[in-house]
């Protein structure tokens, strides 16, 4: 009898850590539908078909090998995915303080008109040269010059160096540009998923830690909420065709586990705004635009971000498009919404001046 009270005991600390101190606090209030949303009207189901089907012929058959051999085919698959496409910009590798980047500039990049770019791929993979077809249309279709930088990467490296490559990175942009060192007039950071994640912690890091506040941040598909909280993880899973298939298995597993297993992998609760900028202080922050898909896993990341910062007085907007692929964005200018996406961005950005 003393083991069995033993055991639920142990069962219910677990649980009360979970709720009260792990998940951090109850998001539920900003679930309210809001920002602007897309018909998809003038958006053609083949193109999206097409841009499933490439996706399930790329990483179906990395799904049925060995787990150990996934992580390395999946890196190669999604480095190789802008591969043979006709860019519109230059690259040049750069070192940016010591982080690893490259220069994507177009012929309309002004250099005093710059932007931190941050990859996606789960905080696992991506590089700036997976990313090339965004990165050079943000150069190319928006004018600026484009710092796109290779962030260390989990497992080899602890989720926090992620983050202080992308905050070296920015005050190294601060300092330089392509042709020499420069102060920039107008300074912007972007991102997609997990890249995402990181442009939102920047934005409220370049408020309160850097050497200057950011003039605008773009969050394509953003990840902000590790405690996997957002009615969409799981709501979502059968019509997020990217995610589904990849982490659609994570998101069925128990909330309190998975909450413990992010406090052992990173050292701090999931709910650190650091790793989950939704949980922030989000007043003042630089004026942001948040792109989700209304049919993935992440679109309630985004919805809760914005509603939440909003409450909270900062100028933030959420446009959301049905049945597109997870940052469809990296499919311009195939798919009709990629177009209305880019030209969305292409206003915000000119806007801000």
């Amino acid at each position: 009898m003393f083991w069995l009270w033993l055991l639920v005991g142990l069962v219910a600390v677990i649980l009360l850590v979970s709720r009260f101190y792990l998940s951090g606090e109850d998001l539920g209030m900003y679930d309210a539908h809001s920002g602007e949303q897309f018909s998809g009207e003038s958006g053609s189901s083949e193109e999206r078909s097409k841009v499933e089907a490439s996706l399930k012929v790329g990483v179906g058959p990395i799904r049925q090998q060995p787990r150990r051999q996934q992580l390395k085919l999946l890196r190669e698959y999604i480095d190789n995915m802008a591969e043979g496409l006709d860019l519109p910009a230059t690259i040049t590798p750069v070192d940016a303080g010591g982080v690893p980047a490259e220069w994507v500039v177009a012929p309309e990049s002004d250099p005093n008109r710059r932007l931190l770019y941050i990859h996606g791929g789960g905080f696992v993979m991506g590089s700036p040269r997976s990313h090339r077809n965004v990165t050079a249309h943000f150069a190319h279709l928006c004018g600026l010059t484009v710092l796109s930088i290779d962030y260390r990467l989990m497992p080899e490296h602890a989720r926090l160096a992620g983050v202080e490559d992308c905050q070296t990175a920015y005050e190294w942009l601060l300092e330089n540009g392509p042709d020499g060192a420069s102060a920039p007039e107008h300074i912007y950071i972007a991102g997609d998923s997990a890249g995402g994640n990181l442009s939102l912690m920047m934005s409220a890091w370049s408020r309160d830690h850097g050497s200057r506040k950011a003039d605008g941040v773009v969050a394509l598909s953003p990840v902000t909420d590790l405690t996997l909280g957002s009615p969409s993880m799981k709501a979502n899973i059968e019509t997020d065709a990217m995610l589904g298939p990849m982490f659609g298995q994570l998101a069925k597993i128990p909330r309190p586990l998975l909450l413990w297993m992010g406090w052992f992998q990173n050292r701090t609760t999931p709910a650190n705004p650091v790793l989950s900028p939704v949980f922030g202080d989000l007043s003042n922050l630089p004026p942001t635009l948040v792109h989700a898909s209304e049919s993935e896993m992440l679109r309630d990341d985004g919805r809760r971000y914005v509603n939440r910062a909003v409450s909270q007085g900062s100028v933030a907007k959420l446009q959301t498009w049905p049945n597109v692929v997870h940052v469809w964005h990296m499919f311009y200018p195939d798919l009709t919404e990629a177009r209305e996406a880019w030209e969305e961005i292409r206003t915000f950005i000119a806007d801000l001046g």
